[in-house]
């Protein structure tokens, strides 16, 4: 992706920014960053905004905002990437792996009430790709267990599903502001969402070594705050999400129909319901390791969104079903393949990397 393109709509406004925040020397928790709280929390339809250092901390931070932690169990897909499953470790708890659905490749809803145990607190539900999982159907089953939902909602900024936005599913949702993200920082940065006071006044307390005043620390807690650099970047950008989304659906649409009946290929599938933001453009190819060389001799920056499910990875292994254990998954993951898709992508670019994928695909 080409990050260019959105710092030349913004560069003015953020060197203006910058030399605002320098000339007070208010670099932390200053006034950028709780103006892009309050503009964040208002974007994704929730009451609070707490940003942290980046969206492992922010998914952490959630949890134990919940109460989650040492010997509680949180269920999470195996589709994902691996920082939702390593900050529930993180917590405290241990995870439960379940499988995605084959057409989406987002949580698949049926595993998740047939995995749900005596022991299962939490489960988190993971905005993937650029939308929105069956969170309304998750909710379901989570309230008639008795278990939390959260919601990981690093991929999916300005997204919605049946009219309710992306950050406002469960009682709390972590996200993330990686620069490549579409709500993208100049380096790493993260928020959670909630719209329980209880959980922004912990998750507040946590971010800053577990203090709610000048040196007074109730808990143990973190350093993971967000800086007024940052702060001030996110603003610019918030102001042009929208139309940056617009500018991916478009893109979508361009390779929907430039891919046509391309044959060998299988491209995304929309939820009905959903509003897709498009964080990445990800089609399924067989022999996806020879193509994505092929691709990338062309010049083509084509990736892979994950090569290895979660449950796979050896830091899970001992705690998850092992290979065989959640075919969907294992089976999207050596098929799947994300083409280039960024704000300001052009046609001719777009020609050019379907070009290469169909000689790839030979």
């Amino acid at each position: 992706m080409d990050l260019l393109v959105q710092h030349a709509q913004i560069a003015d406004e953020v060197t203006s920014g910058f030399e605002q925040v320098i000339s007070k020397s208010a670099f932390v928790n200053g006034e950028d960053v709780a103006s892009f709280e309050d503009e964040f929390a208002a974007f994704s339809g929730v009451d609070h905004c707490v940003g942290v250092a980046n969206g492992t901390d922010a998914m952490e931070l959630a949890l134990r905002a919940a109460g989650i932690g040492r010997g509680d169990e949180v269920i999470v897909p195996a589709n994902t990437f691996v920082a939702t499953a390593e900050a529930a470790v993180r917590a405290g708890a241990t995870v439960r792996f379940v499988d995605c659905d084959e057409r989406c490749q987002l949580i698949d809803v049926h595993q998740v009430a047939a995995a749900i145990s005596p022991r299962t607190r939490a489960v988190v539900g993971v905005d993937l790709f650029g939308q929105i999982p069956l969170m309304d159907e998750l909710a379901s089953v989570t309230d008639a267990a008795g278990v939390l939902l959260l919601e990981d909602a690093a991929q999916a900024h300005g997204a919605s599903r049946h009219g309710r936005s992306a950050g406002s599913f469960g009682v709390a949702a972590a996200t993330s502001f990686y620069p490549g993200k579409n709500l993208g920082s100049y380096g790493d940065a993260g928020a959670v969402l909630t719209g329980s006071p209880a959980i922004a006044r912990a998750v507040r307390a946590l971010r800053n070594h577990g203090g709610s005043g000048s040196y007074q620390h109730a808990t143990l807690g973190f350093n993971s705050r967000l800086d007024s650099l940052q702060a001030v970047v996110l603003r610019a950008k918030l102001r042009r999400l929208r139309s940056w989304n617009d500018e991916r659906a478009r893109a979508a649409d361009r390779y929907e129909n430039l891919l046509g009946d391309l044959a060998g290929v299988t491209p995304p599938k929309t939820l009905a319901g959903n509003v897709h933001v498009w964080h990445l453009y990800v089609v399924r190819v067989a022999n996806r390791d020879v193509v994505l060389k092929r691709l990338r001799a062309a010049g083509i920056g084509a990736g892979v969104h994950y090569p290895v499910p979660v449950h796979l990875q050896p830091a899970f292994l001992a705690s998850g079903p092992g290979p065989g254990g959640l075919p969907v998954a294992e089976r999207a993951a050596v098929e799947i393949l994300s083409l280039p898709m960024f704000p300001g992508i052009t046609t001719s670019q777009q020609e050019r990397v379907v070009e290469a994928l169909a000689k790839a695909l030979v």
